[in-house]
């Protein structure tokens, strides 16, 4: 899709927000009738004001997800009932690109163009193909002896409680919500209260295709009342989280605090992104760790914010990327000529540049460091390199969540296998090398969830995306998703022979 610059603001002008919440196939205000603001981080003007759910209305939601599910609605729709349904919500998805790419533009700050080549069309993309995967999961007969049948099936939980997070609102919304629905759930989702909008209008569209009443819930509200309420509540089978993980161990004692729900968490990040000198396309190499760690202005879990350079071209390495990172401008959301856009709030902002600010004192400032404005408005921050950092520096070793790369020195392989995994975090790395058996054996050695060689966050809906250690343990995306929204249920049958 093409639209130019005066197409894009016109079309941002004729938005009709969704502000209420979703429950039970209606929008609805908050019991309470509080709202906040949902702020766009670009200019800093208020978007609209959404309804502020809290504990009451969180349990609306989960009583009417509870009775869709029982009552068999969506649960006990054959498998392809309901993949039509998801295959026509994919279509819905991609019929309104331009808006639903807009309302996460505007939420939370990111390029327009990105939303609507990369975030939009991933989502229609994952409705679809999860869709596609419903009828196509087999359930098992177990061995046994004569005159027994034991069949063994995958059955849906129940109501599945989806708490996501800011840097991605559609696309993570989709990814809790695809496979969970595909597996015959409800869902009550809580969407980042930075980035609400898209949320609401999706489940405005899943009605549309055909999602009972009741099925998918969206409740907005803040993390402290809303998030919690679904962590903490007793009808709740199931509870997928994206985000900190500060957050996602919450969520682990709020399950031991109430019914022991299952609780699956993707959490903090701190990828390593390894340079060996037999890499041959530097050029290709630069692109992408500039891709990896300023798409999205950083604001991406997995991003590849530590840059592990073998001595031999760390000074080459470096200018290349500091050619590529000074050549990103940061600019308004809207036009499409904006690599940069803005962070998502006053709040992250201020974050990123005190982590800047202390880095300053320890390490090299290369490049950027600079909050700039945009018309003299919004929260921008130019993309930032440190050298000469120490791996444990806090900018080397903490989450920035921001367009800030610590770029390291090594000479051995050993040397930077044990710095690449001297971190809490395990969720992603990239190797860069042209030696087949190095990238095995490097990729072998990495304790994370995804290693990319000679490509960084490669992703698709086939493969798993998740991590280890305190990055979590939770995996959205591929068949092996279905896996965290069922219950392997054994029927024994003794019959006469």
């Amino acid at each position: 899709m093409t639209l130019s610059f005066a197409e894009w603001q016109n079309s941002a002008k004729a938005l009709n927000f969704r502000t209420q919440a979703y429950i039970d196939g209606q929008f609805t205000d908050a019991i309470s009738g509080r709202t906040f603001a949902t702020i766009n981080p670009a200019t800093g003007e208020d978007i609209a004001r959404i309804s502020e759910c809290d504990a009451a209305d969180v349990d609306r939601a989960v009583k009417a997800a509870r009775a869709a599910f029982e009552d068999g609605r969506w649960s006990r729709m054959d498998p392809g009932g309901r993949k039509a349904v998801l295959l026509k919500l994919a279509d819905l998805i991609r019929d309104n690109l331009v808006e639903l790419a807009l309302l996460d533009s505007l939420d939370m700050g990111k390029p327009v163009t990105d939303a609507a080549t990369v975030d939009v069309p991933g989502a229609a993309h994952f409705f679809q193909w999860h869709a596609e995967a419903i009828d196509k999961i087999y359930d098992e007969v177990a061995p046994t002896g004569k005159g027994d049948l034991a069949l063994v099936r995958r059955v849906p939980l129940g109501v599945v409680g989806a708490v996501v997070p800011w840097n991605f609102p559609l696309d993570m919304a989709t990814w809790k919500s695809a496979a969970a629905l595909a597996a015959g759930n409800s869902v009550v989702l809580k969407p980042a209260e930075q980035s609400p909008l898209s949320a609401l209008r999706l489940a405005e569209l899943a009605t549309e295709a055909g999602i009972p009443a009741g099925v998918f819930n969206v409740v907005p509200g803040y993390g402290a009342t809303a998030g919690k309420a679904l962590g903490l509540h007793m009808d709740v089978d199931c509870l997928a989280f994206t985000g900190s993980t500060v957050v996602g161990k919450k969520f682990m004692e709020y399950s031991g605090q109430s019914n022991l729900k299952q609780v699956w968490p993707e959490t903090g990040g701190k990828s390593p992104n390894i340079i060996f000198a037999d890499c041959e396309d530097l050029e290709a190499a630069a692109d992408m760790a500039a891709f990896g760690i300023f798409f999205n202005s950083g604001q991406v879990c997995s991003a590849n914010s530590r840059l592990y350079v073998e001595r031999a071209i760390q000074d080459k390495f470096l200018a290349l990327l500091k050619t590529r990172a000074e050549a990103l401008t940061p600019g308004d959301p809207l036009d499409p000529d904006t690599k940069l856009g803005a962070l998502v709030d006053e709040r992250q902002t201020a974050s990123v540049m005190a982590r800047i600010e202390a880095a300053r004192q320890s390490a090299t400032l290369v490049c950027g460091g600079d909050r700039v404005t945009v018309k003299g408005k919004g929260c921008f921050i130019t993309p930032t390199i440190f050298g000469d950092v120490d791996q444990k520096d806090a900018i080397a070793s903490e989450e920035v969540f921001g367009p800030v790369l610590a770029v390291i020195p090594f000479d051995s392989e050993e040397e930077v296998i044990a710095m690449a995994n001297d971190s809490i975090y395990g969720l992603a790395a990239s190797v860069w090398t042209d030696n087949l058996s190095r990238a095995i054996r490097v990729s072998d050695r990495l304790n994370v969830g995804t290693v990319s060689v000679n490509t960084v966050d490669a992703l698709s809906a086939q493969t798993p995306f998740g991590g280890m250690k305190q990055s979590g343990f939770g995996r959205d995306l591929s068949l092996h998703s279905f896996d965290k929204y069922t219950a392997l249920k054994t029927t024994w049958i003794k019959y006469t022979l």
